[in-house]
């Protein structure tokens, strides 16, 4: 069997697969087993902020039809990239790409809530009041759309295994939806978790609309990165149950949790309200 021909043949089926299928998963886990109250009413945000996500599903389909799969193929047919030129094993160049491709997404994590402009665009995701597994889709188009012109950008250099990217596409997003849970796992069960993966109560704490709280966790996949470089905050200053989810200057529900308002986001307020790249703390006045 050609592997490049059935995943790309394949590709739209599994990753709508894992998406729908974690997403069923978390949102039957997060009923079952909340961490916090929402304040927000569910129904509402849902409608929305799956509303935002098929909305930038289809830009993504009519900007980039090949996507990122696309990319590696043609890097590979091209001899493009690092792998692609000193050909490691297949097994060595997949363990590798996925790294390297996740810690290409801490940086830029970093990087949209270092550049005024690009957190104008990322605070669409920080905006939402309550967290669920939702939240961890909820891009601006975009953010989502330099999000994928970086990714490809990546690939072209790296030249991964077409199977790497699609098994770091599906980790992203499943990682995404499970770390953006609202859910409560015992403590002795998330201290260990999260040597491995980001835990929802680790990312939590970079939802704090306290600036040095979001200027922290900024891992999707991989917990390493925060430990290494020196943004890993172990719990929020106000516990979980305590601390505000959100943006300080933002508390306006009928802006910030309808797609309309989620749309304009980037283009109202000034960037500068948000204290950028703060490190140390300093009290939110609402």
């Amino acid at each position: 069997m050609n592997w490049n021909n059935f995943i790309l043949s394949n590709e739209i089926v599994i990753r709508l697969s894992f998406f729908f299928g974690i997403l069923l998963i978390v949102a039957l886990w997060e009923i079952k087993s909340p961490r916090r109250g929402l304040t927000q009413p569910k129904l509402m945000r849902w409608v929305h902020n799956l509303g935002l996500v098929f909305l930038n599903s289809l830009v993504l389909r009519v900007l980039f039809p090949a996507a990122a799969v696309g990319v590696a193929l043609f890097a590979q047919e091209h001899h493009w990239g690092l792998f692609n030129y000193y050909q490691p094993s297949t097994l060595l160049a997949v363990i590798v790409s996925v790294i390297l491709m996740d810690a290409v997404i801490y940086l830029q994590h970093v990087m949209v809530h270092s550049v005024p402009l690009l957190w104008r665009l990322h605070r669409v995701h920080h905006a939402d009041m309550d967290y669920d597994v939702t939240t961890g889709a909820r891009f601006h188009p975009i953010e989502i759309v330099l999000s994928m012109l970086i990714k490809f950008a990546t690939i072209l250099l790296l030249g991964p295994p077409v199977v790497a990217v699609v098994i770091f596409e599906v980790l992203l997003n499943a990682t995404a939806m499970f770390n953006h849970g609202n859910l409560k796992l015992p403590f002795g069960v998330d201290r260990v978790l999260r040597l491995f993966v980001v835990t929802p109560d680790m990312h939590r704490v970079h939802h704090s609309v306290d600036d040095d709280e979001t200027n922290s966790n900024f891992g999707f996949n991989l917990p390493w990165w925060d430990r290494l470089f020196g943004t890993y905050k172990a719990q929020p200053r106000a516990g979980h149950e305590g601390m505000t989810i959100g943006i300080h200057h933002f508390r306006d529900a009928t802006k910030v949790e309808r797609i309309w308002g989620m749309l304009m986001l980037p283009f109202s307020g000034d960037s500068a309200s948000y204290t950028i790249n703060r490190r140390s703390w300093k009290k939110s006045s609402e």
